[in-house]
């Protein structure tokens, strides 16, 4: 990889011959396990690249970091003879299953409330901010069309996902990829969450008959009295799979909460903190160099 890559907390998840799939974290990798633990106890944890606006952040650092992050995947596609991309599009997520559609509205100065994008452009990256959210990237590689999906509980029960997919022109193959997220072990919370989510499963047709009929030991772990730990990124990835997509990664997804290279807003409200970061994951599609 190219130097500024090196220099920032960005991993390369997948490069197709028009897609790349980027994955950003709060601090590198390799950076000192002790030198995070202490910054984790400080009163805010914005970490290396922070690329949320709305975290309480100074705006001036939370565009540099945007800058920073789009240098970095310019110089990823120049190694790999590929165009560069004019810009990175962002969303005001909302927990909902408002979609994007990047080619057929005007750009405006804020950000749309929505929570999927999708664009059949070339030479631009669309880039979903998470901390414990599971964020879902897109590609068809028929018709180049891109999609990027961030997907909480509450948008994967309201159908998220199934609504993104339904704006794909074609019934060709897609392709995904679920980013970063809370694992079922450290995402515990009440036992209303689970019915509103198979509700909503069951309301908007986002899972095959038979996950739906086993939602308690697929999807459920029993806690303490009321509590109990949902598995969002399986949950998500069979409502991938129920709308005829495989997931690329799924074995293989870190979880936030555990691991303090990323954000996390669980560990945030945990560790009483006032703030932390987002992290982002993002999808590109970039012509060859001709």
């Amino acid at each position: 990889m190219t130097s500024t890559i090196n220099k920032l907390p960005i991993t390369l998840l997948a490069q197709l011959d028009e897609v790349a799939v980027f994955q950003t974290a709060a601090f590198i990798s390799d950076d000192n396990a002790d030198a995070i633990a202490a910054n984790l106890k400080s009163q805010a944890s914005y970490g290396a690249l922070n690329l949320g606006l709305h975290v309480n952040d100074n705006a001036k650092t939370v565009l540099n970091n945007r800058m920073h992050l789009l240098s970095a995947i310019n110089e990823q596609l120049a190694a790999t003879q590929r165009q560069p991309i004019d810009s990175l599009h962002w969303l005001n997520q909302v927990h909902g299953k408002q979609i994007y559609d990047i080619d057929a509205t005007a750009p405006a100065m804020r950000p749309l409330d929505a929570d999927a994008m999708v664009s059949c452009q070339a030479n631009l990256g669309l880039a979903v901010m998470t901390a414990d959210c599971v964020p879902i990237v897109l590609y068809q590689p028929a018709t180049g069309q891109i999609a990027a999906i961030h997907a909480g509980w509450q948008g994967l029960a309201c159908g998220v996902i199934k609504t993104t997919v339904e704006r794909f022109s074609s019934s060709e193959p897609i392709m995904a990829w679920i980013g970063v997220c809370i694992s079922q072990e450290n995402y515990e919370v009440g036992r209303q969450v689970r019915d509103k989510l198979l509700t909503g499963c069951i309301e908007n047709q986002t899972l095959a008959a038979q996950h739906l009929e086993s939602f308690e030991e697929r999807y459920v772990l029993a806690s303490e009295a009321d509590k109990i730990k949902l598995n969002l990124p399986q949950l998500a990835a069979d409502q991938l799979n129920a709308a005829g997509i495989k997931v690329s990664n799924e074995s293989a997804i870190p979880c936030s909460y555990a691991d303090p290279h990323y954000y996390s807003y669980r560990r945030q409200t945990h560790l009483q903190q006032p703030a932390t970061g987002r992290m982002a994951l993002v999808i590109v599609r970039s012509l060859a160099v001709s």
